[in-house]
């Protein structure tokens, strides 16, 4: 149990207004109706004050109570109740079993002497049923055994409504609409005097101690129950709250919202209706009533009547969280939503909730925190102003006004302590990144990001360079400078781009690569600026750092040109004369952007295809010129040039020849004399200089790929006839004409092969070729046997449908119209198309010789 101030305790009535020197009177009830205080003796008075509250600035209010009248009832009974019904300027007074009506000003009875007789005790229905404005419902228990009576009470009479039977003596009872919740002699029970049912609640002894029976709001209600718990039960005869632990000798209790207030023989206890915990302890000895009227609780001794004054929510709020009481508090700020305007509790609630987070920040909860920042809205620059720096300089943030907190910065809150200064620190940094795209961050997002680039580059963070290269609010002049700080130079490079400062960030990096500044963030940066200048639009940007970056590495730099944006290329924004003329002095950066012109890009342009060309042979001349053995490399770059010969139309061949002379490439020249048609001065010196078989085939492939078959025919049968020449290998030719003939068996005119084969080859040996050739033939004269019989088929159909059509009459008369000209027919000669429609012959010659003419069909 921890305790909090909820109340005080003050005078409301000294002894000696009351009773002055008269030792024997003692209050036996007391009732408050606004500022009107009625107190009833043991003598049979009855005493009128009025109540006058006097707030205190520093500390509770205080009562003073002016004394208006006292009159004696005229019995020699005690005032066992009063009761006010203040709609009929009513007091209800119980004395001697009697319920009498007087005055609630002069205290005088009503003249019709109107009264219930035979009452042991009663209670008003505060629900009241009857509709009626002008009377008040009570509800009593009988002195008769083991009955309810209900009344209906006016101005100056009385009207009984209904008598109820109890299965037990009832002890105390509260009303609620219909519903009777009564304390019996053993148990407590819900009854409704409308329909007689009754529902049992829960035992109890009434023996041990007094029962008691409270309506604490609209069908609900408060009842003692065993082992000194105070219970919560509703008509429906459940419980929705769960009980409060008091003393077991409680004699009474009230309600002030969100407490339970109960009284025993020493002392005033206070409960929370909202955790059920015990929050204050009063001392009070020789109390014997302790009642709620209107929101005011008022306990009595026999002497002297004393008033229970709340100490404001927000105080009490406020004490709680100055203790560290988080959870308290917070609850206690829920619980009292239901008593204050609705505008005027969501700031309250809200500026609680960030009290709260500190607190909980401060005790490194950080998870807590982060949650009640959240549901606070807690302006996140509150938190942020914790960390010396990190609010950008140009910020016109200042914090709360009371403050939410008592710690000036973090150093503060953490005494110091490095480990805790880290772990806040991250804290930091996860919180800002996730509310940095909320609306959280909404009106003062260059605050956030600068702040968290800080962190991150304090840090020595992966995120710092995902927040640069995202959209981002970093202030420039801070963040530069924090960067710098924390020799963070590429991400200052990142950020010089974000801002537009491309040159700034080239040169930094350029720096970074030089050794001219020291960071290792990227061991990748000579490529990283490669690509970067790729993609960069600034043109002078690029050409500025063109040189550097070629001489860092001719085959990686090139791509500064050669890997440049699709769309960029399309607008030509780079003339490529331009630069070749650049990269004249790095030959190697010169051939990797001739071939990107060339094949990938394919320009039809000659001097590019010529100029790589060139390069291409110069490389391959000089490769086996050099005696260092690059036979790998001189391979792969003759590939190239090669494949270039072949597949290129638009470089000069007659340059390239004459290049060639004496150079001792004879498949490079082969291909040459081929693009200029001379296919036999070719095809000799793959066959009779470089003796490659397979080299001439391909080249018969090659050179007639997209060309016509004759013209392919004609190159295999330009081979044949080289093969079958007599000289000196004529074995080795031979056998390189029959696999000719029988792996190419279908690129050959076979009646003519059989005309140039020498006489002494076998069948056998010129099986396959025969046999391709057979297939070849006869799948040729099918192929035009299945076309015969489609056309036949088609003009079969043709020819049925012009049966069809001279099968059928036509009417012609002079009143029938000519649907091109309108115009009658004159003589039995017209045209007839497919849809039915005549016209003259004239008209439809006159059509087809004017095609935009209107036509009733398109086949005649």
């Amino acid at each position: 149990m921890m305790n909090i101030k909820a109340f005080t305790l003050v005078s409301a009535v000294e002894r000696e207004l009351l009773m002055g020197d008269k030792e024997r009177i003692n209050i036996e009830c007391v009732e408050c109706c606004g500022r009107d205080l009625y107190v009833g003796t043991n003598d049979c008075f009855v005493y009128h004050f009025l109540l006058e509250e006097r707030p205190v600035p520093a500390g509770p209010a205080t009562f003073t109570a002016t004394k208006q009248l006292h009159r004696h009832l005229g019995f020699k009974k005690p005032v066992n109740e009063l009761r006010a019904a203040s709609a009929l300027n009513r007091l209800l007074v119980l004395c001697d079993n009697s319920i009498s009506l007087v005055n609630m000003l002069n205290l005088e009875p009503v003249p019709s002497g109107a009264r219930i007789k035979g009452a042991a005790t009663f209670a008003l229905n505060e629900n009241p049923v009857s509709g009626d404005p002008f009377c008040v419902e009570v509800c009593i228990i009988s002195v008769k055994r083991r009955t309810i009576q209900m009344f209906l009470v006016y101005e100056d009479r009385v009207q009984i409504v209904k008598e109820v039977s109890t299965s037990e003596q009832p002890l105390a009872v509260a009303v609620d609409g219909h519903f009777l919740c009564l304390a019996l002699t053993t148990q407590y029970i819900i009854h409704n005097y409308s329909t007689g049912v009754s529902q049992d609640l829960f035992p109890y002894c009434s023996e041990e101690r007094p029962p008691i029976v409270k309506r604490i709001g609209r069908q609900e209600f408060l009842l003692a129950g065993p082992g000194g718990l105070g219970m919560f039960a509703t008509v429906a005869g459940i419980s929705q709250r769960a009980p409060v632990h008091w003393s077991e000798n409680v004699i009474g209790a009230a309600v002030s919202f969100p407490y339970v207030i109960a009284l025993d023989d020493e002392f005033i206890t206070v409960h929370s209706m909202l955790d059920q915990q015990q929050k204050q302890t009063l001392p009070f000895k020789e109390g014997h009533i302790l009642q709620d009227f209107e929101g005011r609780v008022i306990v009595a001794t026999s002497k002297g009547v004393y008033i229970l004054v709340p100490l404001p929510l927000e105080k009490q709020i406020q004490d709680l969280l100055a203790s560290r009481r988080v959870e308290e508090a917070l609850v206690l700020a829920k619980g009292a939503r239901r008593n204050i305007p609705k505008e005027k509790f969501q700031v309250m609630y809200r500026r609680i909730l960030q009290q709260a987070g500190f607190i909980q920040f401060a005790q490194l909860q950080f998870l807590e925190a982060k949650e009640l920042f959240r549901s606070g809205q807690l302006d996140v620059r509150e938190l942020i102003s914790l960390y010396p720096f990190l609010l950008p300089t140009s910020s016109s943030f200042t914090r709360s006004h009371p403050p939410l907190h008592e710690y000036a910065d973090l150093n503060q809150l953490t005494q110091g302590d490095q480990e805790k200064m880290a772990k806040c620190k991250r804290f930091l940094m996860s919180y800002l990144n996730e509310v940095r795209s909320t609306e959280v961050a909404n009106g003062y997002k260059e605050d956030v990001d600068t702040a968290l680039l800080k962190l991150y580059a304090e840090a020595d963070h992966d995120s710092l360079l995902d927040l640069l290269v995202t959209e981002n609010f970093c202030l420039l002049t801070d963040s530069a400078a924090w960067l710098e700080k924390h020799k963070k130079y590429f991400a200052l490079g990142l950020l010089y781009h974000y801002n537009n400062q491309d040159a700034a960030a080239v040169q930094l990096w350029v720096n970074i690569v030089n050794g001219d500044v020291q960071d290792s963030t990227r061991s990748d940066l000579y490529e990283y600026i490669v690509d970067f200048l790729t993609y960069c639009l600034d043109e002078e940007l690029v050409w500025a750092y063109a040189d550097w970056v070629l001489q860092k590495s001719e085959e990686v730099g090139v791509q500064v040109f050669t890997k440049r944006p699709l769309d960029e290329q399309q607008k030509n924004s780079f003339n490529p004369d331009d630069i070749i003329n650049c990269l004249k002095k790095y030959p190697k950066a010169l051939v990797k952007y001739l071939e990107h012109l060339v094949i990938d890009k394919r320009l039809q342009k000659e001097e590019y295809h010529t100029h790589l060309a060139v390069l291409y042979l110069e490389e391959v001349l000089q490769q086996r010129a050099s005696t260092s053995g690059k036979g790998a490399e001189a391979t792969e770059t003759q590939a190239k040039l090669r494949r270039l010969l072949q597949k290129s139309d638009l470089y000069r061949v007659h340059f390239l020849l004459e290049r060639l002379r004496g150079a001792g490439l004879p498949m490079e020249s082969a291909i040459l004399h081929g693009k200029l048609g001379e296919h036999e001065k070719a095809l000799h010196i793959l066959v009779h200089e470089l003796r490659d078989f397979a080299a001439a085939e391909d080249y018969c492939l090659w050179c007639s790929e997209g060309r016509e078959p004759p013209h392919r025919q004609h190159l295999f049968h330009t081979l044949l006839a080289i093969y079958l020449r007599a000289g000196p290998a004529a074995h080795e030719l031979a056998v390189a004409a029959v696999d000719l003939l029988n792996h190419h068996a279908t690129e050959f005119d076979a009646a003519q092969v059989l005309q140039m084969l020498p006489d002494t080859w076998s069948v056998q040996l010129l099986c396959p070729f025969l046999m391709g050739a057979m297939r070849d033939s006869v799948h040729a004269r099918r192929t035009m046997q299945v076309a015969l019989g489609l056309a036949r088929s088609e003009n079969l159909i043709y020819t049925y449908d012009k049966m069809k059509l001279k099968g059928s009459s036509i009417r012609l008369s002079d009143k029938k119209l000519c649907q091109i000209c309108q115009n009658p027919f004159c003589e039995p000669v017209f045209v007839r198309y497919p849809n039915g429609g005549l016209v003259h012959t004239h008209c439809a010659a006159s059509r087809h010789t004017n095609p935009s003419s209107s036509s009733p069909g398109t086949r005649t």
